[in-house]
């Protein structure tokens, strides 16, 4: 059995846990051996071969950075990448296939963008030890498995990688002029204006980089991708900022890049990391589980169908590899859920009007209920977060009137934090309050010792949702809080939502693109239509059968339930199941 040992740097306070708790506590260095002792950095360093597991370090560590971990026993060689001696260890690799989109799933911080890094050779792996490998060392490591291949390939320069990351906020950092300046320097293909159509980035050709929307920037960066000339595209988490109807389009056109090339026959290999499992199901053929312990280790497993893949994801144990890694098994409404509405109203509104610039929004008439969670959908730009500001005193409407004044806390859509306060400190009073009810289902306990600036999207996101709920309020208004979380995050979330609005009698109004995390959280359905940045009218609160058949119908597709987890699935249009649910007017239950 091999074991490892990792300490999270960032967590490891030497000073603050009495002066290296953890080597005062280790029995083997009692013995007179040196098992922990200090690091050339000041922090904590553990000999994972003189490391017996006792598990009394981890245990007793006051921050919970230390990760004694005994590994499978299918992993008995060293890891593809290791970040130091007691860094993150990555096990195996995901392997495009040609003519194939294949699909990465796993929670954050379990290695699926390390992973990518290494196939787009943005990172040189090292085997486990303190130099990177040489493409030799990589051909005889991978001997007789498919990476072989891989890399002699791309060692033979007969594979080119284009490689979009996941931090497309950060391209106006780099890049100056217009969207159409930046496209034409990477243009190989000669596709640009073609591609910009496909992507509907044409009309914002001539805009300023710095100017563009967080939705702009993804399509941008997806383009730029796609105009190089390779036959290995890798893309990680390219629906972030997107809406529905946007990751469909988007769907189609990665879809499109494995397609054979005319004048060659030949195909290119898609590999992409994706949180929304609708869009997943929707756009891959393989799908490839990441599995292991948060930022300690990850390994990826065997590919399989898209379907079973998926479901194997929600299952929680990998049956060919004898792995289980989840305790439980998420699983979905079969029919419309019924929930007993409240009869007392916590507020309504009639006839909310407002003008921003050539924008209009309607919103003609709606209530809430109390303990209601109320989803709602709809393409970007027809004024969803408008509403939001409206009904939480952030913007005042030109016309109509909120009949009862309730009080409203916000967690804005876009999260720019600079402020160098500590998390513990940003949320002590949430950490009075509500220990059970958000810090421990949100996981919060770990990022205590971290500066607010310094928190991935992932985690200032759990760190704003659960300021938000744990404010004093009668309405709660929550704008995308599944951006970068993964799946299991996301149900979390949910969960602790639903579960805090029961325990204060209070509701909430909750803004996303993630159908199957709105599916999932809410009570009744809201829904926004109309001509983005032109009009949008509000639509609801209404009954999840009622406001999906509305939302869907808008997009013209329809979503079939998966029979062994219930999960939806979306029908290919004009498929036999497509023509027969839109026929019988029911898009999104069955």
């Amino acid at each position: 059995m091999t074991r490892i040992a990792v300490i999270e740097k960032d967590k490891c306070h030497p000073m603050e846990c009495g002066n290296y708790l953890c080597i005062r506590l280790c029995p083997v260095n009692r013995t007179g051996k040196e098992c922990i002792v200090k690091g050339t950095d000041k922090k904590a360093f553990i000999d994972a071969e003189l490391c017996t597991g006792c598990g009394i370090c981890p245990k007793r560590c006051p921050f919970g950075a230390i990760h004694i971990i005994n590994l499978p026993e299918s992993l008995d060689g060293p890891p593809i990448h290791r970040y130091g001696a007691n860094g993150f260890h990555l096990y195996n690799l995901p392997i495009p296939h040609f003519g194939k989109v294949v699909g990465l799933i796993g929670r954050n911080g379990i290695g699926k963008s390390t992973a990518m890094k290494v196939l787009a050779g943005v990172l040189q792996p090292n085997l486990g030890r303190d130099q990177p490998a040489t493409y030799q060392e990589l051909l005889e490591f991978f001997k007789g498995k498919e990476a072989q291949l891989f890399f002699e390939k791309l060692a033979a320069g007969k594979i080119k990688v284009a490689y979009k990351p996941q931090a497309v906020e950060i391209i106006p950092k780099h890049n100056k002029g217009t969207v159409f300046e930046l496209l034409r320097r990477v243009d190989e293909k000669k596709k640009l204006e073609e591609y910009a159509k496909q992507l509907h980035i044409d009309a914002i050709l001539q805009h300023d980089i710095q100017h563009l929307s967080g939705g702009e920037l993804q399509r941008v960066a997806i383009c730029a991708t796609a105009l190089r000339k390779a036959n290995v595209y890798l893309f990680d988490e390219p629906t972030s900022y997107l809406d529905i109807k946007q990751r469909l389009h988007v769907s189609v056109f990665i879809k499109s890049l494995t397609a054979p090339d005319p004048a060659t026959g030949e195909q290119a290999a898609v590999l992409l990391i994706e949180h929304d499992l609708i869009i997943l199901d929707y756009l891959t053929d393989l799908v490839q589980i990441m599995y292991g312990e948060v930022a300690a280790f990850g390994v990826v497993s065997q590919p399989k169908s898209t379907k079973n893949g998926i479901n194997t994801y929600l299952e929680g144990y990998l049956k060919e590899e004898n792995m289980q890694f989840r305790d439980h098994r998420i699983m979905f409404h079969e029919k419309t859920p019924i929930h007993k509405r409240s009869s007392a109203v916590l507020t309504s509104w009639s006839q909310l009007v407002k003008q921003l610039g050539s924008f209009s929004l309607s919103a003609p008439s709606g209530e809430i209920a109390r303990h209601e969670v109320c989803g709602i959908v709809g393409e970007n730009a027809l004024g969803k977060t408008t509403f939001a500001k409206i009904l939480s005193g952030v913007l005042e409407q030109d016309h109509g009137e909120i009949q009862q004044q309730v009080k409203i806390a916000y967690k804005p859509q876009y999260l720019d934090v600079e402020n160098e306060e500590l998390v513990a400190f940003f949320l002590r009073d949430v950490i009075a309050k509500y220990e059970v009810a958000l810090i421990r289902p949100l996981d919060l306990k770990d990022l205590f010792t971290k500066k607010l600036c310094e928190l991935s999207g992932g985690e200032l996101q759990r760190v704003m949702i659960a300021q938000c709920l744990s404010q004093d309020a009668d309405l709660y208004v929550l704008d995308e809080p599944s951006a970068y979380l993964d799946v299991e995050q996301r149900l979390m979330v949910s969960k602790a939502i639903r579960d805090l609005m029961t325990q204060k009698g209070t509701s909430c109004f909750v803004i996303d693109h993630d159908l199957l995390f709105v599916d999932y959280l809410s009570d009744r359905l809201s829904v926004f239509l109309g001509e983005p940045a032109v009009k949008g009218t509000f639509h609801g609160p209404l009954s999840m059968d009622e406001g999906m058949n509305l939302f869907l119908k808008d997009l013209g597709v329809t979503f079939r339930r998966d029979p062994e987890s219930h999960r939806p699935r979306a029908n290919d249009i004009g498929s036999q199941m497509d023509q027969k649910q839109k026929s019988e007017g029911k898009l999104y239950y069955t």
